[in-house]
This record gives C-alpha cells, structure tokens and sequence, in this order.
C-alpha cells in the first residue's frame, strides 16, 4: 500500500507554524487516503542565537516593531490581524503572554517524541503553550513537564536534554532546510518532492496531497508561496 509522508520544516516560535499545522489538518481531513499519510515535524529555528528566554521588559509589539523598523502602533495592528487570522482556524493567540527564547531543545524533544510515537501531540503541546499559555518555551523544566503532558517520559526527557542528545537530528533538519531552500516557515514537503511554502488555505494544501498521490515523480521541487515566518520576521 502507498504512504505519503510529508515533512513540515516549523518552529515552536511561528505563529504561522501553528496556523499551518491547523490548515494542513483541516486538509487532511478531507483527504481520501489519510490513513496512508505520515506527517514528520521537522526543525527549524528562526532565531538560533536567541537565550533561553529573552527581555521581558519589552512587549511583543514592542519587540515587533523593532525586528521590522515600524511604530508599536503598526506593530499592534499586525498583531491583531494575525490574531484574527488565527481565530478562524479555531486557535486563541495570546501575543501579551508569549514569552519567547531560543526552540533548539523543543526541536530535540520533538525527535525523542518522534521515536516514541507522539511527536504530533508534543508539536501541538509546545504550541499551544508557546502561543496561547505563555510558556517560557526556551527553559528546559517548562519543556520537560509540558511534554509529559502528552506522554514523553519525564526521566527520558530531562536525561535527552541534559546529555546533548538529538542535536545532531535537529542540525541535520536545518542543513536539509538549506539545502531545499527553505528559508521560511512552515514549509511543506510532499512525497519528497512538492513542496507547499507557507500557511496556504487548506483548500492548497488539499490540492497538493492529491498531487502528491498521483506521484508525478518527474516534476520539480516547486515552491507555492503563502504566509511565513522567516529570520527577519513574519509576513
């Protein structure tokens, strides 16, 4: 029997990755051969050099408006947008609550969840945590215990996290990133060859699974854009 996998390059700091995952479900419930479809979290980290936890002093407009070079008040109007944008896929984003810092551990965490058969529930775990709680997504104790949420050991995790492990996994998710040309997220990669860049309409995303079914193995990797997060911020 056919398997279609797709792999979604994502961050747990990317409100559009959390619009994406939504979408994409939203698609793949209307998909014919779901049962046959495998979806694998891939890594990517829009701001690698960031702490554990950044400036608290600053708010997420205020921050936002920093990374674009625009006025809080222009800062706030696209928080607003996004924030009803994400309100129609049935998610509640609290931009005054995010506490942001640096995701590489949660993409390490998401590779043991991964292993052990529920990285999809870790995924939307850390974020709904991240975007919706405000979860200090960066400190390992918030990881560790959101994650046993959802069935990762505590033990296993904190042991994964402490001995460095899972890094190569992720630095590899991030070399093959480069390599395709991923330069925003989400981004997804069907059947290893159509790619869907951005937070599409589910509609876009359905059109692509069926593409992908059909196995056009000939075609080219071709980028269909939609709304992403990139290293200098989202669109």
């Amino acid at each position: 029997m056919a398997r279609l996998r797709i792999d979604v390059w994502s961050d747990i700091a990317c409100p559009w990755c959390y619009v994406g995952k939504r979408r994409l479900e939203a698609a793949l419930g209307l998909f014919p051969h779901r049962a046959e479809v495998e979806v694998v979290w891939r890594a990517f980290e829009l701001d690698p050099t960031a702490p554990p936890e950044k400036d608290l002093s600053l708010s997420y407009a205020a921050r936002l408006a920093k990374k674009y070079g625009s006025s809080v008040r222009e800062a706030e109007a696209r928080i607003v947008q996004l924030t009803e944008t994400a309100r129609a896929d049935g998610l509640d984003f609290r931009f005054d609550q995010i506490r942001p810092g640096n995701t590489f551990d949660a993409h390490r965490l998401l590779h043991l969840a991964r292993e052990r058969g529920i990285q999809d529930a870790v995924k939307e775990r850390f974020l709904r945590a991240y975007m919706t709680e405000g979860e200090p997504i960066g400190r390992r104790d918030a990881l560790v215990r959101l994650g046993t949420e959802v069935g990762l050991d505590p033990a296993e995790a904190s042991d994964a996290l402490e001995r460095g492990l899972f890094s190569d996994q992720v630095r590899a998710d991030e070399q093959e990133a480069h390599t395709l040309g991923v330069s925003g997220v989400p981004c997804f990669v069907l059947a290893q060859r159509y790619a869907v860049s951005g937070a599409q309409p589910a509609k876009h995303l359905l059109q692509a699974l069926d593409q992908a079914w059909t196995a056009l193995a000939s075609s080219p990797l071709v980028f269909a854009e939609g709304a992403a997060c990139g290293p200098e911020g989202c669109a």
